[in-house]
């Protein structure tokens, strides 16, 4: 385990002004980005004459590949392994706290800040890569990533529900109480099956047990 879980929430800096910009409301990424992606969409059939087929292949393609990027994030810079103190601080500050305070919900979103610099960024790759469709797959990763936001948020806060959503809901509860180093995924537990990271669940490892007996 990374941290231990806790109640309550955590505190990454000292000073006051830092401590706010590490901290958003998760209605403020959620509409920024949505709308980004819906505008997105707009601005590729309305002004650059893309068919909405095309539009919504490339809208499509890029919430598939950000679910990819989320995965091989969490799984290898969150969870870089950390011997050292400052690796220790660096993992601690952008995802330890997290894993220490689960139910903090100032600290489950990027700040906006960061995420308007990253969102920048991808969509100018993106434009770079593939041309004027990469608006449309640009607001299709940035669409993936704010509704990322809402299931990690629901899940944190809110019961399991009794319906088929509830798969992404004891899935990323299995990485953070059962063991971090597996179910990366939290939107999707997809990429843990591909990559053979999908952990077993403890009932089934106690039923090996007793079978072994």
């Amino acid at each position: 385990m990374v941290n231990k879980p806790q109640t309550g929430a955590g505190r990454i800096f000292k000073n006051p002004v830092l401590e706010a910009f590490t901290k958003t409301h998760i209605a403020i990424p959620l509409a920024l980005f949505w709308s980004v992606g819906i505008i997105t969409l707009w601005y590729s059939m309305a002004k650059l004459a893309i068919s909405w087929q095309t539009v919504l292949v490339f809208f499509l393609g890029g919430i598939v590949l950000f679910t990819l990027v989320e995965y091989v994030m969490h799984r290898y810079l969150y969870h870089i392994p950390a011997q050292s103190e400052k690796r220790k601080r660096f993992q601690y500050v952008i995802h330890g706290i997290h894993h220490e305070h689960p139910r903090d919900k100032a600290r489950l979103a990027m700040p906006p800040l960061v995420s308007i610099v990253l969102s920048i960024l991808f969509i100018s790759l993106f434009r770079l890569l593939i041309g004027p469709n990469g608006y449309a797959f640009g607001g299709g990763f940035l669409f993936g990533y704010s509704t990322y936001l809402l299931a990690h948020y629901a899940i944190h806060i809110y019961k399991q529900p009794k319906n088929f959503l509830g798969i992404i809901w004891k899935h990323h509860n299995l990485h953070h109480y059962v063991g971090d180093d597996g179910a990366f995924g939290v939107s999707t537990p997809f990429w843990d099956y591909i990559f053979g990271t999908m952990p077993k669940e403890p009932r089934r490892k106690e039923a090996q047990k007793v079978n072994l007996l």
